[in-house]
C-alpha cells in the first residue's frame, strides 16, 4: 500500500479540517464522520467549533500514520 502524504494531510486539516476531510484521507473514517457531524450539526455553537479546532490542531501534531499503520511521508 502506498504511504499517504503528510503534507497533504496537514493542508487538508488546515483548509477542510472542520469537515474531517483530512481523516477521510488518512482512512480514519469513524473520526472523520464524528468531526463532520459535529461541525454540521453543532458547529454554529462557539464551544463546539472551538473543540473541533483544538481537535484539528492535535491531529496535525500527533497523527503520523494512516489508519493501516503506514507511516506518512
Amino acid at each position: 500500500m502506498q504511504p499517504k502524504s503528510r503534507l497533504a494531510y496537514i493542508l487538508l486539516a488546515i483548509f477542510l479540517g472542520g469537515f474531517g476531510i483530512h481523516n477521510f484521507y488518512a482512512g480514519y473514517t469513524q473520526k472523520a464522520v464524528i468531526q463532520l457531524l459535529l461541525t454540521l450539526l453543532l458547529g454554529w455553537t462557539g464551544i463546539v467549533a472551538l473543540v473541533v479546532l483544538i481537535w484539528i490542531i492535535l491531529d496535525i501534531i500527533k497523527v503520523t500514520t494512516d489508519a493501516n499503520g503506514v507511516q506518512m511521508i
